[in-house]
């Protein structure tokens, strides 16, 4: 059964666009070496504006231990990481289930 994970990174007031320009050159470069898992980034337009949210679907938790190992084992992302840490005030990680209707990515 697959499994989502959908994380929200809250950036600090002021940083976002530090923060998109950093993914933009740095993070998702690294990120696009892994197997391709993620559903979508979104940043916030209304509300949660300083909100970095990412979906990410996996076939399974050994799925999904397997991608972040190798995400967390590669030196481009975490020199990335490193950078990206100060510019966020929390992170919020949840593990999700697909309901048994409609539709799911």
């Amino acid at each position: 059964m697959a499994i989502f994970e959908l994380r929200t990174y809250t950036v600090i007031v002021g940083k976002m666009a530090e923060v998109v320009e950093l993914y933009k050159t740095q993070g998702w470069p690294a990120l696009a070496k892994q197997p391709d898992r993620l559903v979508g980034y979104f940043t916030g337009d209304i509300g949660a504006l300083n909100q970095l949210v990412h979906l990410w679907k996996f076939e399974g938790d050994a799925d999904r231990r397997a991608f972040w190992a190798g995400v967390f084992g590669d030196a481009e992302f975490m020199a990335f990481a490193a950078k990206l840490r100060p510019l966020l005030a929390s992170q919020e990680n949840k593990l999700l289930t697909a309901a048994p209707w409609g539709k799911s990515p």
